[in-house]
């Protein structure tokens, strides 16, 4: 290696630099390093940030045994010792308004820059070239604020630099010019004077606001995106992992401009705006797969509010080991959805993953020799293997018309998305009786209370006894970041909470969030699913009366192996994916005792 020296005021980081450093303190071997200055650079290699470079060979960080360099790790190091600290840019914490109003797109380019964080005080500056620094006059001088200057990865400020400025140049664009006109509408009424163009959801600037959403939504991992009306703004968020987080705020005019545009997508009816309406879109990724949403709208006191449900069609490929239901209960719901005819309930509330259990099930049950129907309000997710309705309720094309009609079609399999009323019921029952398997689901609180709430509907005892095979109740939990959770000594107290009214023994060890990069400091990555599973066995079934009583069909079910849903979640927090607190948040308390 050569002399160590100091890198120059006003130079750009280049790798043979990085090097020398990292070797006088340790962090990387000499073979190492002399490796990955022999290694060539062409083409695009040339263009990477030197951080970027050397973490792409894959040489060991021997301060962190067993780890590879990474440029965040490279940056870290680095901003220690600059005394510039290494910044993530999550777009989800960025004031996209803000930040591109500290300086124009050509001089975040030129020196690339980019403001990460604006308040009165300071403006936060990210670059990945710590020494250079020429820039910082002109721009303290023009800001009227001093500048803290942070280190960045250099592909994160490539993308984000043309990301956020194109999305605040489309903003601004599609905002009217008359920025005192009120956008209240709906309850709150204002006489607009003068001709003032609102603007055109068919606008090339809607048009980019509408791909960036969608596209972001994707890459966040989104499973909802609500776009709010408020007086004078529309709030954008993302539902992430269970959790709602706020995006983006757009100008009213604009806010209802891309509801338009998704509208018109979703063939919806764009002059409605005063009832709910339903639609459905289909779109690509970036990286090419097919992901289907379905929209819904809402007229609210400011207007029409969206909720656009994101439904990923890989979730179908994924096993039932991957959706969190193994050993005992993959058994038991194996067992029920594989018998030749009966009814098996799914219930839990909006959300819980009822349909990606009904779907993924049906997957598996659609093959060649069997023919496998839906009715659905709306069709979640179009899938060719099975034949699937969708309620018309304009034509009183109801759930029950709806099964009605499907078993005149030779059906093997029948799934009914909502058993709400005694008619549906009452077809349910009539198509498990003539030899069809039927699933479904309740909007029940845990699996006993299915039984209780067919009775309640109106549904004979003796119709449930010979036809209802089984039930299950689902809840979804935040799995634990496998990126940063970190091992942590379980609370006795809560831990006999969760597994009551059960004694179990309290693990050695479980684990907490920490938060990391990977997970944008939640700790928790991804959901899974805990579950409650009912079989109808005969002394369960001699338990169902009109009058039964909802606690000793429970108490039977438990003794003859039946897990609640907050000791399937106890079976999680023991194996480490998740934790105590985030079960007993998803999770309803036993209500009965052993």
């Amino acid at each position: 290696m050569v002399q160590l020296s100091a890198l120059p005021a006003e130079r750009a980081l280049d790798s043979r630099w990085l090097l020398e450093e990292l070797l006088r303190e340790g962090r990387i071997s000499g073979d190492d390093a002399e490796r990955i200055l022999r290694v060539p650079r062409f083409g695009e290699e040339a263009k990477l940030h030197p951080t970027e470079w050397i973490a792409a060979q894959k040489s060991q960080d021997l301060a962190n045994p067993g780890k590879y360099f990474t440029p965040e790790t490279l940056l870290n190091w680095l901003g220690n010792r600059v005394k510039q600290p290494y910044f993530h840019i999550d777009p989800l914490k960025i004031n996209v308004t803000a930040i591109t109003d500290v300086m124009s797109f050509q001089f975040a380019q030129r020196h690339r820059i980019l403001a990460v964080d604006v308040s009165p005080e300071r403006v936060t500056i990210a670059s990945a070239e710590p020494f250079i620094s020429h820039w910082e006059m002109n721009l303290e001088h023009a800001l009227r604020r001093p500048i803290r200057r942070v280190l960045a990865k250099s592909s994160d400020l490539d993308r984000y630099t043309v990301e956020f400025y194109a999305l605040a140049r489309s903003v601004r664009k599609a905002t009217t010019g008359d920025s005192k006109v009120s956008a209240v509408t709906n309850f709150e009424q204002l006489l607009e004077l003068g001709n003032l163009k609102d603007p055109d959801a068919n606008d090339s600037h809607i048009v980019n606001i509408v791909d960036w959403l969608l596209q972001y939504a994707f890459d966040q991992r989104a499973s909802d995106i609500h776009i709010e009306p408020r007086r004078e703004v529309a709030h954008v968020r993302f539902r992430i992992d269970g959790v709602l987080y706020n995006v983006y705020e757009l100008p009213f005019q604009v806010g209802m401009a891309v509801i338009a545009r998704i509208k018109i997508l979703g063939r919806m009816n764009v002059a409605e705006k005063r009832r709910p309406q339903d639609g459905r879109l289909k779109t690509v990724s970036s990286v090419g797969a097919e992901i289907e949403l379905r929209l819904s709208t809402l007229p609210t006191a400011f207007g029409e509010k969206m909720v656009m449900r994101i439904f990923d069609p890989d979730v179908l490929l994924r096993t039932f080991k991957e959706l969190g239901l193994e050993n005992d209960d993959y058994e038991r719901w194996q067992g029920m959805i594989n018998k030749p005819h009966g009814i098996v309930l799914v219930t839990g509330p909006t959300g819980s993953g009822k349909t990606t259990t009904l779907y993924s099930s049906l997957k598996q049950l659609a093959t060649s020799e069997v023919n496998v129907c839906t009715i659905e309000d709306p069709i979640e997710m179009v899938e060719d293997t099975f034949n699937q309705m969708q309620v018309q309720h304009n034509i009183d094309l109801d759930f029950a018309s709806g099964v009605r009609s499907l078993l005149r079609q030779d059906p093997d399999i029948i799934m009914i998305g909502e058993i709400r009323d005694l008619e549906t019921a009452e077809m349910a029952i009539q198509a498990a009786l003539t030899g069809h398997l039927v699933l479904s689901t309740l909007h029940t609180n845990d699996a006993p209370s299915a039984i209780t709430r067919l009775l309640e509907l109106g549904v004979p005892s003796y119709l449930l006894k010979a036809t209802v095979l089984g039930v299950m109740a689902q809840r979804l939990v935040r799995t634990l970041c496998p990126h940063c959770k970190e091992p942590a000594q379980l609370d006795a107290a809560a831990w006999q909470q969760l597994v009551s009214p059960w004694k179990s023994v309290l693990p050695k060890t479980g684990y907490k969030p920490k938060g990391c990069l990977e997970c944008r400091n939640t700790g928790y990555y991804g959901r899974q699913g805990i579950y409650e599973i009912l079989l109808m066995t005969e002394s369960v079934q001699e338990l169902v009366s009109e009058t039964a009583g909802l606690d000793s069909i429970r108490r039977q079910a438990m003794k003859e192996g039946m897990h609640t849903l907050r000791l399937s979640g106890a079976h999680k927090v023991a194996a480490g994916d998740t934790t105590i607190e985030e079960v007993m948040r998803v999770a309803p308390p036993a209500q009965h005792k052993a």
